[in-house]
């Protein structure tokens, strides 16, 4: 039975904050790595473990979310994610060594898992049936504005305190969230308790998904299969999967119920979800990289360019759940959101050195536009024919595909600069050589300035030297990003007919969990 009123809206606000929690902490460590590298004396491999614990942790626990939420009650298992989630924030912050933080940071990355598919689960039991689509809307806020602000308040907080500060935030805001859910969420039945639990489904889980995220978050830096670790994995990650497959359709009280893939709409939403997290972590990915390093931008200017598309974002929110709760088909408003994002790529793929602040607007309002188009959609489209306990399974499954998809979009794109910039640089020195006219008449401009400062003739030949090896750095970087942008919009734009091949439904009318 639905919630209505202060109640509704409550609950409704509770577990957004709580989501909020755990996607901001997903991206919020990133621009402190530095710091904390500093701090604790650690190398920049060693501590690119704490990113990577956290991302293993979380995408293990999704999955099994739903069953968990199920032997323990939903509401039961929410409060309990959010208090260990706030005291693992606590022993974060407090670490006195690197070991420690990243043991914490796992530990936050497994209550963190607990929040995102839960949160989803629990507001769509919350809101009439009839108004689905503007409960999804709303968990989208945090779903798709978390990971984009995240670097944003990290840098800021890093810059005016210290990166401690990043986990002591989420101590007053996780208790509030507690209490709220403590008070206000309803109890549901604990329907898997007093069965046995699938240990090996369990271990099996674990080991495969854990494998696989840990190859995309490290594959690039170790040179893939270079090293042996990741070769194993690789190994594990595929047998894993294989037997844990085999296990969950064979035991009577499976871990992950792969029986709700029988709905056609679920099936396909889980690519679509994969999709969308590869643009959604990869442009997120890119795009502050791409600012920083190459146009010269501050951590807060970037933050401040993002902050207008994500505001776009919320805005439009409300009126994609109100289409969506009229009859607008999901698809047709999903198919523009892609559209929309690769509009987005395209333009920035165009980018110059020369590009600056206002030119970039633009594109990231356009994409803040094509990102409410998309995550709403699509999440409705993945969990419309779902039902009862089917729902936490449900959301757990498409929460754990979008998170693989932006653990492999960066992977991806990380592994296309790295090989496109070696490229790139390749052909442009081609034209640096004494038979190429341009090259000698810029040469000599350089050569002539550096001696017109009071320079030496070989002093200054050899800071021409340097300043054209500044800019083949440059233009090389430039047109790697470039290529980056345009392989995401293509990814986006080839999904399209994905989305065709989920029924089409006139109405949004999601089952709610039955009491």
């Amino acid at each position: 039975m639905a919630e209505t009123g202060f109640k509704k809206w409550i609950i409704t606000i509770t577990v957004i904050v709580a989501s909020l929690l755990e996607l901001i902490d997903t991206t919020i460590v990133n621009v402190s790595l530095p710091q904390i590298q500093g701090n604790l004396g650690a190398t920049l491999e060693d501590v690119a473990w704490v990113v990577t614990g956290y991302a293993v942790a979380n995408v293990i626990v999704l999955p099994m979310s739903g069953w968990l939420g199920s032997r323990f009650g939903r509401k039961q298992y929410f409060i309990t994610s959010i208090i260990v989630f706030t005291i693992a924030s606590f022993l974060c912050g407090n670490a006195s060594g690197l070991s420690e933080l990243v043991m914490f940071r796992i530990l936050q990355g497994f209550a963190g898992g607990g929040l995102i598919s839960t949160s989803q689960a629990i507001l769509i039991e919350t809101w009439p049936r009839e108004q689905i689509g503007t409960a999804t809307a709303l968990f989208g806020l945090g779903a798709v504005v978390g990971p984009t602000v995240g670097p944003t308040i990290g840098g800021y907080i890093t810059d005016h305190t210290s990166w401690r500060w990043i986990f002591y935030v989420n101590i007053p805001v996780g208790a509030i969230a507690a209490f709220c859910a403590y008070t206000f969420v309803r109890n549901t039945p604990k329907e898997g308790q007093g069965k046995p639990i699938d240990w090996w489904g369990i271990g099996l889980l674990a080991v495969a998904v854990g494998s696989l995220q840990t190859i995309l978050e490290k594959g690039e830096s170790e040179d893939w299969f270079a090293k042996t670790y990741i070769l194993v994995l690789t190994v594990t990650a595929i047998l894993g999967t294989l037997c844990f497959i085999w296990r969950e359709l064979s035991t009577d009280h499976p871990i992950v119920n792969f029986g709700i893939m029988r709905h056609r709409s679920f099936s396909v939403g889980m690519f679509t979800s994969f999709v969308l997290g590869f643009g959604l972590y990869g442009s997120v990915f890119v795009f502050p990289v791409f600012c920083q390093n190459l146009l010269g931008f501050t951590a807060q200017q970037t933050g401040e360019l993002l902050f207008p598309g994500g505001l776009c974002t919320i805005m439009m929110m409300p009126f994609i759940g109100k289409m969506l709760n009229g009859g607008v088909p999901a698809q047709f408003m999903a198919t523009i959101g892609m559209f929309l994002f690769f509009v987005f790529t395209t333009m920035l793929s165009n980018s110059t050195l020369e590009t600056g602040q206002t030119d970039v607007l633009i594109p990231l309002l356009i994409r803040g536009v094509g990102m409410a188009l998309l995550f709403v959609p699509l999440t409705t489209l993945a969990i419309a024919d779902l039902k009862g306990p089917e729902l936490g399974q449900g959301t757990g499954l498409n929460n754990m595909m979008r998170q693989l998809g932006g653990s492999f979009g960066i992977a991806v794109l990380t592994t296309i600069i790295h090989i496109r910039t070696a490229k790139h640089r390749s052909d442009l020195l081609s034209n640096v050589n004494p038979y190429n006219n341009a090259f000698i008449q810029n040469l000599n401009a350089l050569e002539q300035r550096f001696i017109a400062a009071g320079k030496s003739s070989s002093d200054a030949l050899h800071m021409a030297y340097m300043a054209i090896e500044g800019r083949v750095t440059r233009q090389s970087l430039l047109l790697t990003y470039d290529d980056a942008y345009w392989i995401s919009g293509l990814v986006m734009l080839f999904s399209i007919p994905l989305l065709y091949l989920q029924p089409f439904k006139k109405a949004v009318k999601l089952p709610v969990d039955s009491h």
